[in-house]
C-alpha cells in the first residue's frame, strides 16, 4: 500500500516551566503520571506503557516547546517529510529533538508550531492502572490566529479529518478513531490551551476533584458534557499555566468517510450539552509557543 503520509496518533507534548518541581509533583500526586526519567533539568512522565506522554523542561518561561506525532513506519515518515519539503516549512533537524526517540525529523509549521514527527516501538503492556492513572494522553487543543490555514495544514500535511466545525473558529480533528486529537481554536495569542487525558470511567474524574480539594485547589471547570465529541470532561489549570483535561466517554468514529458536523457557534450545545454555561476566563488560560 502507498504510504499516504499520514499520523497514527498524538505521542507526546513538550512544555518548558518556570518551576520544573512544581510541574512535576502535579503530574505524579495530584494526576497520578509515572516519572520515566528526570534530570534536574528535564523530566519525562508517561501514563502506561511508553517511555514518555509529556516532557517538562527547566525554563526561565512557561511554553509550549513541541509536539510529536507519531507516525506507523518509515514510508508514512518519509511521505510526511516529502509533504514538508513541498510546503516550503522551515526543517530544523533531520534527527529527533527530543531523547529516547530513534527516528525522526522536525521542522516548523505555520504560527511557529514545532513538531516531531517520529516512528515509535512499544512492546506490548498490559494496562496496570492506579488510583490515580489515566490511561493515555489523547489529544491537545491548540490557540491560533488562523484556524481555517491550520486546519489546511494539518488535513493536508499530517493527514487529519475534520470531526466537527463550529463556525470558522474552531475544528476539532481526528488522526485516527478517537473523535479528536487536536483541537484548534481562534485566539489572540498562539500557543497550548490544554492536554488532554483519557480515564477509564467517571469516578476517575471524581477522584481527580476530591484530590484537588484536599490540596485546597479547585476545578476550573466541569463536569461536563461537550457535544464536540461528546466526551464528559473535567478541567484544571497546572503551575505552568497550561491547562489539563481529564475525559471519558468520547465518541469513537470507525468510518473513515464519516462527514464533519458543523454547528451553529451560537448554539452552546457543542460546548456543553447540560447547560450551555462555559466559565469566565476558562478559554484565557495556556501558554504561548516558544520561538525557534
Amino acid at each position: 500500500m502507498t504510504a499516504q503520509g499520514s499520523v497514527s496518533e498524538i505521542g507526546y507534548v513538550s512544555l518548558l516551566t518556570r518551576d520544573l518541581g512544581a510541574s512535576m509533583t502535579n503530574a505524579i500526586d495530584v494526576f497520578g503520571l509515572v516519572e520515566s526519567e528526570s534530570s534536574g533539568k528535564k523530566a519525562f512522565l508517561t501514563a502506561q506503557n511508553k517511555h514518555h506522554e509529556i516532557v517538562y523542561t527547566q525554563s526561565d518561561k512557561d511554553a509550549l516547546d513541541h509536539t510529536g506525532l507519531v507516525v506507523e513506519n518509515d514510508e508514512e515518515l518519509a511521505a510526511i517529510r516529502a509533504k514538508v519539503d513541498r510546503g516550503g516549512y522551515q526543517v530544523i533537524s533531520e534527527n529527533p529533538i527530543e531523547d529516547h526517540i530513534e527516528k525522526g525529523f522536525a521542522f516548523v509549521g505555520p504560527e511557529g508550531f514545532t513538531w516531531q514527527i517520529y516512528t515509535e516501538k512499544l512492546d506490548y503492556s498490559m494496562l496496570k492502572r492506579g488510583s490515580a492513572a489515566p490511561d493515555r494522553l489523547g489529544h491537545t487543543n491548540i490557540q491560533v490566529a488562523d484556524p481555517i490555514a491550520q486546519s489546511a495544514f494539518l488535513r493536508d500535511v499530517f493527514g487529519f479529518a475534520v470531526s466537527d466545525q463550529i463556525g470558522n473558529d474552531n475544528f476539532f480533528m481526528r488522526c485516527n478513531n478517537d473523535h479528536h486529537g487536536i483541537a484548534i481554536f481562534r485566539s489572540n495569542k498562539t500557543g497550548i490551551h490544554h492536554h488532554a487525558w483519557q480515564a477509564g470511567n467517571v469516578f476517575d474524574l471524581v477522584r481527580l476533584g476530591d484530590r484537588l480539594a484536599r490540596r485546597g485547589a479547585r476545578l476550573a471547570w466541569g463536569p461536563v458534557r461537550h457535544g464536540a465529541g461528546d466526551n464528559v470532561a473535567v478541567y484544571y489549570v497546572e503551575p505552568n499555566g497550561t491547562v489539563i483535561e481529564y475525559y471519558c466517554d468520547m465518541e469513537t468514529i470507525r468510518d473513515k468517510e464519516r462527514p464533519a458536523r458543523h454547528w451553529d457557534p451560537d448554539d452552546l450545545y457543542w460546548i456543553n450539552q447540560w447547560d450551555g454555561q462555559v466559565p469566565p476566563g476558562i478559554l484565557d488560560h495556556g501558554v504561548a509557543n516558544a520561538p525557534r
